[in-house]
């Protein structure tokens, strides 16, 4: 086998041929023509790697003080939890407890909700320091230099959103309703600070779950040809989507040495990015190219042929046997007799991780069809947010989630940038308002798991395949394309690896095989 840097090298060489997909055919524009192998460069004021806006994670990190002071508030209790009154959650998380009123007392003193109209709304009234200390935070423990950088403004926003999620974690509908008003009023997505933009996206997606809990409704919509031109520009701007791309691409590629039939299933592929370059190796392998199958997973069966058309055009100028098999359902919707498996074949599955939308189906299911179908690897690339627990828990997590990527997209793109701005409003404000206006086990009727990779090690039919070199390697290049200044780190785990942004884990790449895999 090829070492990892002629592997990695080779790919990246590839990368403006096979991401070049025809995109107009499908009614995709094409986001970003010639910038598929190089982020934009950063802004002429950063004159090394030290020399970096110094401005890049104040949010995140007060946002992180906040929360972490929340947590640490939180007493211990037993009590049956609801997620806004429709149903108990079950699924506990290490967040804290599920909402309910008894931590409103210790956690937010007399913030409770049925004593917030003190405040008007003609801004006469306005939010003080010692708001922040009812939350459970000492002014004196916050660090000053991020407390001078966050304008006032932007304090005010965030703690008002943080009333906000604890009206509306104890069912005090109309209250939280009333700060809404006030939050939409005082924040824009166009804003040119980071903190106003998180909380306009918060705001929106809380109004919708206020919204969704009158009307008793909560089904998404989602236009899946914006989702997969933001999913596009997103994988230009940011090192997030290679990483995860190339990890897995390693790890699947040393489960198929020496093995003449493959099988690999992608339980959402969406366009189908990351495996041309994995296509190119395999063509090009020493013991020569296996038979490659692919089985592609989605909600559009449109997208999905299309998808398959251009594998197969790739894999043909390889000269890579090639065969697409699409399936337009999710993953734990169906039987193993769906995948048509062959006998000889070697199984990877495939399972880059999002919150755009629900895209596998309930967890159970999803992790007994993986048990029946003992495939010799399964990738996995999780984002580090929990989507189980309580309303409040999941408002925690992704606040802090979301603050550090909107932070690291504000760091080096201006605030009129079209570019974050479509990764903002069409990737990241989706997966806010699922996390926060849909998901829920008392909405969808399922408990998720809080961390896959956690389930895999407790399963019996599982066990973890430590992330080699190569990929560490890999991962390092991929990182490398972004100067240091733009604040990346990548971080080797317990057989895992990890990259996140000024310290703070957000994507996390492990594999695993099982034990009755042949």
């Amino acid at each position: 086998m090829r070492g990892g840097f002629e592997v990695v090298h080779g790919a990246l060489d590839m990368m403006q041929h096979y991401e070049q997909w025809d995109y107009p055919s499908i009614g995709f524009p094409n986001p970003c023509p010639n910038s598929f192998t190089k982020p934009p460069p950063p802004p002429l004021a950063v004159i090394d790697n030290r020399s970096v806006n110094l401005e890049r994670n104040e949010l995140s990190e007060w946002v992180e003080h906040i929360t972490k002071q929340l947590i640490d508030d939180m007493p211990d209790s037993s009590t049956n939890n609801a997620d806004h009154g429709l149903q108990p959650d079950h699924h506990h998380t290490t967040m804290g407890p599920c909402e309910d009123n008894s931590i409103i007392p210790s956690v937010l003193g007399d913030l409770r909700p049925r004593k917030m109209m003190r405040r008007s709304y003609d801004g006469e009234e306005s939010f003080s320091w010692s708001n922040e200390q009812q939350l459970g935070v000492n002014q004196s423990n916050i660090n000053c230099e991020s407390h001078n950088k966050l304008d006032e403004q932007g304090l005010r926003l965030i703690t008002l959103l943080l009333e906000c999620a604890v009206a509306i974690s104890v069912d005090n509908l109309g209250e939280a309703h009333r700060m809404l008003l006030e939050l939409t009023q005082m924040a824009s997505p166009y804003g040119p600070s980071c903190a106003e933009r998180v909380v306009a996206y918060f705001a929106k997606a809380m109004a919708s779950r206020v919204l969704n809990s009158w009307l008793g409704i909560c089904s998404p919509l989602t236009n899946h040809k914006s989702v997969h031109c933001a999913f596009q520009v997103f994988n230009n701007v940011s090192p997030f989507i290679k990483f995860a791309h190339f990890t897995s691409n390693q790890a699947i590629l040393e489960a198929f040495h020496r093995r003449d039939r493959v099988h690999i299933i992608d339980l959402d592929i969406m366009q189908g990015l990351q495996w041309p370059a994995l296509f190119h190796i395999l063509a090009t392998r020493n013991e020569g190219p296996p038979h490659l199958r692919m089985t592609g997973m989605g909600t559009s069966m449109e997208v999905l042929l299309e998808t398959g058309k251009q594998l197969f055009n790739f894999a043909k100028r390889l000269g890579l046997s090639f065969e697409f098999h699409p399936i337009a359902k999710k993953f734990g919707d169906i039987d193993a007799s769906m995948l048509q498996l062959r006998r000889g074949e070697t199984l990877a599955v495939h399972w880059l991780q999002h919150s755009l939308y629900d895209a596998t189906g309930p967890d159970w299911k999803t992790l007994r069809l993986l048990e029946e179908l003992s495939p010799r690897v399964v990738t996995l690339v999780e984002q580090e947010i929990s989507h189980g627990g309580s309303f409040l828990d999941r408002f925690v997590g992704s606040l802090h989630y979301y603050s550090t990527l909107f932070d690291s997209l504000g760091a080096y793109f201006p605030s009129d940038d079209p570019n974050r701005h479509r990764v903002e409003h069409c990737l990241l404000y989706r997966e806010i308002n699922n996390i926060l206006a849909i998901g829920g086990p008392a909405r969808s009727g399922e408990d998720k798991f809080k961390h896959w990779r956690s389930e895999l090690a407790r399963c019996n039919g599982f066990a973890q395949v430590p992330m080699s070199g190569n990929s560490m390697a890999q991962a390092q290049l991929i990182l490398n394309m972004f100067p240091p200044a733009h604040g990346y780190s990548l971080i080797p785990g317990d057989g895992t690896l990890m990259l996140g942004w000024k310290g703070t884990s957000l994507f996390t790449a492990s594999s695993w095989t099982s034990h009755a895999s042949r």
